[in-house]
Protein backbone atom coordinates (compact mmCIF):
# COMPACT_ATOMS: atom_id res chain seq x y z
CA UNK A 1 0.00 0.00 0.00
CA UNK A 2 1.38 3.35 -0.97
CA UNK A 3 2.24 5.82 1.81
CA UNK A 4 0.54 9.25 1.81
CA UNK A 5 2.67 12.27 0.95
CA UNK A 6 4.53 13.91 3.88
CA UNK A 7 2.55 17.16 3.63
CA UNK A 8 -0.73 15.37 3.68
CA UNK A 9 -2.42 15.87 7.11
CA UNK A 10 -3.38 12.84 9.11
CA UNK A 11 -6.67 11.38 8.15
CA UNK A 12 -8.27 12.52 11.40
CA UNK A 13 -7.12 16.22 10.97
CA UNK A 14 -8.33 18.65 8.32
CA UNK A 15 -6.74 21.97 7.19
CA UNK A 16 -9.58 23.87 8.86
CA UNK A 17 -8.96 22.24 12.21
CA UNK A 18 -5.24 22.99 11.93
CA UNK A 19 -5.95 26.71 11.30
CA UNK A 20 -8.30 26.80 14.28
CA UNK A 21 -5.69 25.22 16.53
CA UNK A 22 -3.04 27.67 15.33
CA UNK A 23 -5.37 30.62 16.01
CA UNK A 24 -6.11 29.35 19.51
CA UNK A 25 -2.43 28.92 20.19
CA UNK A 26 -1.70 32.44 18.93
CA UNK A 27 -4.51 33.82 21.08
CA UNK A 28 -3.15 32.01 24.12
CA UNK A 29 0.30 33.42 23.45
CA UNK A 30 -1.15 36.92 23.05
CA UNK A 31 -2.99 36.62 26.37
CA UNK A 32 0.17 35.34 28.01
CA UNK A 33 2.22 38.24 26.62
CA UNK A 34 -0.37 40.75 27.83
CA UNK A 35 -0.32 39.22 31.29
CA UNK A 36 3.46 39.39 31.33
CA UNK A 37 3.36 43.00 30.10
CA UNK A 38 0.77 43.96 32.73
CA UNK A 39 2.83 42.31 35.42
CA UNK A 40 5.92 44.12 34.24
CA UNK A 41 4.11 47.47 34.24
CA UNK A 42 2.75 46.79 37.72
CA UNK A 43 6.24 46.01 38.95
CA UNK A 44 7.53 49.24 37.37
CA UNK A 45 4.76 51.30 38.98
CA UNK A 46 5.38 49.69 42.36
CA UNK A 47 9.10 50.33 42.01
CA UNK A 48 8.50 53.95 41.04
CA UNK A 49 6.13 54.50 43.96
CA UNK A 50 8.61 52.94 46.39
CA UNK A 51 11.34 55.25 45.11
CA UNK A 52 9.44 58.46 44.43
CA UNK A 53 6.06 57.96 46.08
CA UNK A 54 6.72 60.16 49.13
CA UNK A 55 8.25 62.91 47.01
CA UNK A 56 5.33 62.81 44.57
CA UNK A 57 2.83 63.02 47.43
CA UNK A 58 4.66 66.02 48.86
CA UNK A 59 4.64 67.75 45.47
CA UNK A 60 0.90 67.11 45.06
CA UNK A 61 0.12 68.39 48.56
CA UNK A 62 2.25 71.49 48.05
CA UNK A 63 0.65 72.12 44.66
CA UNK A 64 -2.86 71.85 46.07
CA UNK A 65 -1.88 74.02 49.02
CA UNK A 66 -0.37 76.66 46.73
CA UNK A 67 -3.47 76.68 44.52
CA UNK A 68 -5.72 77.05 47.54
CA UNK A 69 -3.51 79.87 48.82
CA UNK A 70 -3.67 81.63 45.46
CA UNK A 71 -7.46 81.38 45.43
CA UNK A 72 -7.64 82.85 48.93
CA UNK A 73 -5.17 85.64 48.07
CA UNK A 74 -7.05 86.50 44.88
CA UNK A 75 -10.36 86.62 46.73
CA UNK A 76 -8.80 88.72 49.52
CA UNK A 77 -7.27 91.17 47.04
CA UNK A 78 -10.55 91.52 45.14
CA UNK A 79 -12.45 92.11 48.36
CA UNK A 80 -9.92 94.73 49.52
CA UNK A 81 -10.05 96.51 46.16
CA UNK A 82 -13.84 96.64 46.31
CA UNK A 83 -13.74 98.02 49.85
CA UNK A 84 -11.15 100.70 48.95
CA UNK A 85 -13.06 101.67 45.82
CA UNK A 86 -16.25 102.04 47.81
CA UNK A 87 -14.46 104.16 50.44
CA UNK A 88 -12.96 106.37 47.73
CA UNK A 89 -16.36 106.89 46.10
CA UNK A 90 -17.85 107.81 49.47
CA UNK A 91 -15.02 110.29 50.04
CA UNK A 92 -15.71 111.91 46.67
CA UNK A 93 -19.38 112.16 47.57
CA UNK A 94 -18.38 113.97 50.76
CA UNK A 95 -16.18 116.36 48.77
CA UNK A 96 -19.04 117.15 46.42
CA UNK A 97 -21.25 117.76 49.45
CA UNK A 98 -18.57 120.18 50.73
CA UNK A 99 -18.04 117.98 53.78
CA UNK A 100 -14.25 118.07 53.58
CA UNK A 101 -13.56 116.84 57.10
CA UNK A 102 -15.63 113.72 56.52
CA UNK A 103 -13.89 113.16 53.17
CA UNK A 104 -10.48 113.44 54.81
CA UNK A 105 -11.51 110.95 57.50
CA UNK A 106 -12.51 108.43 54.82
CA UNK A 107 -9.39 109.01 52.73
CA UNK A 108 -6.76 108.76 55.46
CA UNK A 109 -7.00 104.95 55.90
CA UNK A 110 -6.65 104.56 52.14
CA UNK A 111 -3.65 106.89 52.01
CA UNK A 112 -1.92 104.86 54.73
CA UNK A 113 -2.12 101.62 52.71
CA UNK A 114 1.09 102.17 50.77
CA UNK A 115 2.19 103.56 47.42
CA UNK A 116 -0.09 101.94 44.86
CA UNK A 117 -2.36 103.96 42.60
CA UNK A 118 -5.31 103.92 45.03
CA UNK A 119 -3.26 104.99 48.05
CA UNK A 120 -1.40 107.66 46.09
CA UNK A 121 -4.63 109.06 44.64
CA UNK A 122 -6.03 109.27 48.16
CA UNK A 123 -2.95 111.18 49.30
CA UNK A 124 -3.27 113.64 46.41
CA UNK A 125 -6.92 114.22 47.23
CA UNK A 126 -6.00 114.81 50.88
CA UNK A 127 -3.51 117.46 49.71
CA UNK A 128 -6.19 119.13 47.60
CA UNK A 129 -8.53 119.17 50.60
CA UNK A 130 -5.78 120.71 52.74
CA UNK A 131 -5.33 123.50 50.18
CA UNK A 132 -9.06 124.10 50.11
CA UNK A 133 -8.97 124.43 53.91
CA UNK A 134 -6.06 126.92 53.72
CA UNK A 135 -3.63 124.36 55.12
CA UNK A 136 -0.93 125.06 52.58
CA UNK A 137 1.93 123.61 54.61
CA UNK A 138 0.10 120.30 55.02
CA UNK A 139 -0.69 120.18 51.31
CA UNK A 140 2.89 120.92 50.27
CA UNK A 141 4.17 118.23 52.62
CA UNK A 142 1.93 115.61 51.02
CA UNK A 143 2.81 116.71 47.48
CA UNK A 144 6.53 116.48 48.24
CA UNK A 145 6.13 113.05 49.80
CA UNK A 146 4.28 111.72 46.75
CA UNK A 147 6.73 113.31 44.31
CA UNK A 148 9.64 111.68 46.15
CA UNK A 149 7.98 108.26 46.51
CA UNK A 150 9.87 105.96 44.13
CA UNK A 151 7.21 103.25 44.52
CA UNK A 152 4.31 105.50 43.50
CA UNK A 153 3.14 105.50 39.84
CA UNK A 154 5.21 107.98 37.83
CA UNK A 155 2.23 109.90 36.36
CA UNK A 156 0.95 110.58 39.88
CA UNK A 157 4.44 111.62 41.03
CA UNK A 158 4.59 114.12 38.16
CA UNK A 159 1.12 115.39 39.06
CA UNK A 160 2.23 115.91 42.66
CA UNK A 161 5.28 117.86 41.51
CA UNK A 162 3.22 120.14 39.26
CA UNK A 163 0.63 120.82 41.95
CA UNK A 164 3.30 121.43 44.57
CA UNK A 165 4.97 124.12 42.42
CA UNK A 166 1.62 125.63 41.44
CA UNK A 167 0.61 125.89 45.10
CA UNK A 168 3.92 127.45 46.14
CA UNK A 169 4.85 129.34 42.95
CA UNK A 170 4.77 132.85 44.42
CA UNK A 171 6.98 131.85 47.35
CA UNK A 172 9.55 129.93 45.29
CA UNK A 173 12.67 131.31 43.68
CA UNK A 174 12.27 131.41 39.88
CA UNK A 175 15.29 129.21 39.36
CA UNK A 176 13.84 126.60 41.73
CA UNK A 177 10.67 126.55 39.63
CA UNK A 178 12.73 125.95 36.50
CA UNK A 179 14.79 123.23 38.15
CA UNK A 180 11.69 121.42 39.39
CA UNK A 181 9.58 121.60 36.26
CA UNK A 182 11.92 121.87 33.29
CA UNK A 183 11.96 118.07 32.73
CA UNK A 184 8.16 118.20 32.38
CA UNK A 185 8.11 121.41 30.31
CA UNK A 186 8.97 119.64 27.07
CA UNK A 187 6.78 119.01 23.99
CA UNK A 188 5.24 115.56 24.11
CA UNK A 189 5.13 115.44 27.89
CA UNK A 190 1.55 115.23 29.27
CA UNK A 191 2.35 118.17 31.58
CA UNK A 192 4.00 120.31 28.91
CA UNK A 193 1.31 123.00 28.91
CA UNK A 194 0.94 123.51 32.66
CA UNK A 195 4.60 123.00 33.54
CA UNK A 196 5.77 125.00 30.54
CA UNK A 197 3.61 127.98 31.46
CA UNK A 198 5.07 128.10 34.98
CA UNK A 199 8.62 127.71 33.66
CA UNK A 200 7.95 130.51 31.18
CA UNK A 201 6.68 132.81 33.94
CA UNK A 202 9.78 131.95 36.00
CA UNK A 203 11.94 132.95 33.02
CA UNK A 204 10.11 136.28 32.90
CA UNK A 205 10.80 136.82 36.60
CA UNK A 206 14.48 136.26 35.83
CA UNK A 207 14.22 138.65 32.85
CA UNK A 208 15.02 135.83 30.43
CA UNK A 209 12.59 136.92 27.73
CA UNK A 210 14.65 135.20 25.04
CA UNK A 211 13.81 131.85 26.68
CA UNK A 212 10.26 132.65 27.77
CA UNK A 213 9.02 133.81 24.35
CA UNK A 214 9.91 130.67 22.35
CA UNK A 215 8.56 128.46 25.13
CA UNK A 216 5.20 130.24 25.12
CA UNK A 217 5.14 129.97 21.32
CA UNK A 218 5.68 126.20 21.51
CA UNK A 219 2.84 125.87 24.01
CA UNK A 220 0.54 127.94 21.80
CA UNK A 221 1.20 125.69 18.80
CA UNK A 222 0.76 122.40 20.65
CA UNK A 223 -2.72 121.05 19.84
CA UNK A 224 -2.58 118.66 22.80
CA UNK A 225 -2.55 121.59 25.24
CA UNK A 226 -5.78 123.02 26.67
CA UNK A 227 -7.27 125.74 24.47
CA UNK A 228 -7.42 128.32 27.25
CA UNK A 229 -3.77 127.76 28.12
CA UNK A 230 -2.79 127.95 24.44
CA UNK A 231 -4.59 131.26 24.12
CA UNK A 232 -2.71 132.75 27.10
CA UNK A 233 0.59 131.44 25.76
CA UNK A 234 -0.13 132.92 22.32
CA UNK A 235 -0.76 136.35 23.81
CA UNK A 236 2.34 136.20 26.00
CA UNK A 237 4.48 135.12 23.05
CA UNK A 238 3.10 137.99 20.96
CA UNK A 239 3.89 140.52 23.70
CA UNK A 240 7.44 139.14 23.75
CA UNK A 241 7.69 139.54 19.98
CA UNK A 242 7.56 135.85 19.08
CA UNK A 243 5.24 134.59 16.35
CA UNK A 244 3.11 131.91 18.00
CA UNK A 245 0.82 131.35 15.02
CA UNK A 246 1.54 128.94 12.18
CA UNK A 247 2.37 130.58 8.86
CA UNK A 248 -0.59 131.82 6.82
CA UNK A 249 -0.38 131.03 3.11
CA UNK A 250 -2.19 132.35 0.04
CA UNK A 251 -3.87 130.33 -2.71
CA UNK A 252 -0.47 129.56 -4.24
CA UNK A 253 0.85 128.21 -0.95
CA UNK A 254 3.18 131.16 -0.41
CA UNK A 255 3.56 132.63 3.08
CA UNK A 256 1.76 135.90 3.73
CA UNK A 257 3.75 138.35 5.80
CA UNK A 258 1.65 139.85 8.57
CA UNK A 259 2.49 141.57 11.85
CA UNK A 260 2.33 139.29 14.86
CA UNK A 261 -0.45 141.28 16.46
CA UNK A 262 -2.68 140.86 13.40
CA UNK A 263 -1.99 137.14 13.29
CA UNK A 264 -2.95 136.78 16.92
CA UNK A 265 -6.14 138.75 16.41
CA UNK A 266 -7.04 136.74 13.32
CA UNK A 267 -6.48 133.47 15.17
CA UNK A 268 -8.60 134.57 18.10
CA UNK A 269 -11.44 135.74 15.87
CA UNK A 270 -11.30 132.51 13.91
CA UNK A 271 -11.51 130.46 17.10
CA UNK A 272 -14.69 132.17 18.31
Amino acid sequence: MALPPENTPPSNETPASNDKAAAQKAAQQDVFLREVDDALRQDQVQGFMKTYGIMLAVVIVLGLGGFAGWLYWSHHQTKQLEERTEAFVQALDSVQADNLDDAATKLQPLADKGSDANATSARLLLAAIALEQDKKADALKIYRQVAADAEAPQPLRDLAKVREVAADFDAMKPQDVVDRLKPLAAPGNPWFGVAGEMVGMAYLKMDKKDQAGPLFAEIAKDEDVDDGLRSRARQLAAVLGVDAVDDVVDEKGEAIEKPVAKLVKAAEVGGE
